[in-house]
C-alpha cells in the first residue's frame, strides 16, 4: 500500500506514524513554516519535524495548484488526511486511486468543522470519540468508515483530550486501513441529524465576562486551554486563565476577591477560584502568588467593550 499523508499539529503526528506501520508512505504534506513568537522567526510544523526524523519525504505546498501537484507526484493508493488544515480541492481528491480518509476528533455529525475537541468541551458533552471518514467535496460530511468513542473527564482540556484523541486516530488507521483498501469496508453516511458545527476558535470568544455562567466559565478555561488561553482583563491589564475551579465562595459577578489565600471570581450562579493565572508579560504562577503580589487585594474585571 502506497499512502500520501496530509497534517500539520502535534496531534497528527501518532496518525503518521500508525500509517508508517502499514503503509509506504509516498510524501508527507504539511503546512509551510509559519512565523511565530516574537522573533517571527518561520517555524518548522510539528508534522515536518517528525517526518524529517523519520527520513520521510516532505512537502509545503502552499496553493491548490501546488497542492494538487504535489499530491498526484505522489502516485498514491490512497490519502490520510490527519489535522492538514485545508480543504481539499475536487481534483486533489481524484489524485489517488482510493481517494482520502480523514481522522476528525468527533463523532460525526456531531461538531464538524475547525474545532471539534474544544466545542464538545465547552458544551458540556459527557462523550466524544474519533470519527474515520471519506473525504468529500463538503466540511466535514463524507460517510464515516469507523469509529471510537470515549468519555470526557471532568478536569479535561482542549490539550490533553486532543492528545488522547490523537491516539485514538492512530489505532482506526492502524485497525481498518488494510481492511478498508482490500474492500472488506464500507462506509456508512452521515446521520442528517445531530448535525452541529465547530467553527474555529477566537480569543475574543474566550474573554471571560462577567455575565458568564459559573459552569460555562469552568469549561470554558479547560475547553481554551491551550489555545486560545480564556482570558479577562482589570485595569486594562490581561490576565490568562490557565486552570480554575469552583468555588463555594459567593462573589458578586465580574469581582475578584480574596477568601483564604484564594484569588476567587464571582459569576453567575456561583464562584471560581483561579488556580494558575498569567499576567501579560510574566509566566503562570498560583492564584495565591499572584494575590501576593498585588498585597492581597482582587479587583474588578473590565467589561468588554459593547
Amino acid at each position: 500500500m502506497r499512502a500520501v499523508f496530509l497534517g500539520t499539529p502535534a496531534a497528527a503526528i501518532p496518525g503518521l506514524a500508525a500509517l508508517i506501520d502499514v503503509a509506504d508512505i509516498a510524501t508527507v504534506v504539511t503546512r509551510p513554516d509559519s512565523a511565530k513568537g516574537r522573533s517571527r522567526r518561520p517555524t518548522p510544523s510539528p508534522v515536518k519535524l517528525a517526518a524529517a526524523e523519520w527520513g520521510l519525504p516532505v512537502a509545503e505546498p502552499r496553493t491548490r495548484a501546488d497542492i494538487e501537484r504535489v499530491l498526484r507526484d505522489a502516485e498514491a493508493d490512497i490519502g490520510v488526511v490527519v489535522a492538514y488544515g485545508r480543504i481539499l480541492s475536487p481534483a486533489a481528491l481524484e489524485t489517488t486511486t482510493a481517494g482520502f480518509v480523514n481522522v476528525h476528533f468527533s463523532l460525526l455529525p456531531r461538531w464538524r468543522g475547525a474545532a471539534p475537541v474544544e466545542r464538545a468541551i465547552l458544551a458540556g458533552d459527557e462523550t466524544t470519540g474519533v470519527s474515520l471518514m471519506q473525504l468529500d467535496e463538503g466540511l466535514d460530511t463524507g460517510p464515516v468508515i469507523a469509529a471510537l468513542e470515549t468519555p470526557i473527564a471532568d478536569d479535561e482540556t482542549g490539550g490533553t483530550l486532543s492528545g488522547r484523541l490523537a491516539y485514538l486516530g492512530a489505532m482506526i488507521i492502524d485497525d481498518v486501513l488494510e481492511d478498508l483498501l482490500a474492500g472488506r469496508l464500507e462506509a456508512a453516511p452521515q446521520l442528517r441529524t445531530g448535525v452541529t458545527g465547530a467553527g474555529p476558535l477566537g480569543t475574543s470568544e474566550a474573554r471571560i465576562d462577567a455575565t458568564w455562567a459559573v459552569g460555562y466559565a469552568e469549561r470554558a478555561v479547560r475547553a481554551f486551554n491551550p489555545r486560545p488561553g480564556a482570558w479577562f482583563e482589570m485595569d486594562s491589564t490581561r490576565f490568562r486563565v490557565h486552570r480554575a475551579s469552583p468555588s463555594p465562595e459567593a462573589v458578586t459577578p465580574g469581582v475578584i476577591a480574596a477568601f483564604n489565600g484564594q484569588a476567587i471570581m464571582g459569576l453567575q450562579g456561583g464562584s471560581l477560584s483561579i488556580d494558575v493565572i498569567q499576567p501579560s508579560g510574566k509566566g503562570p504562577m498560583p492564584g495565591p502568588a499572584w494575590l501576593n503580589g498585588r498585597r492581597g487585594t482582587g479587583g474588578r474585571i473590565d467589561p468588554a467593550p459593547e
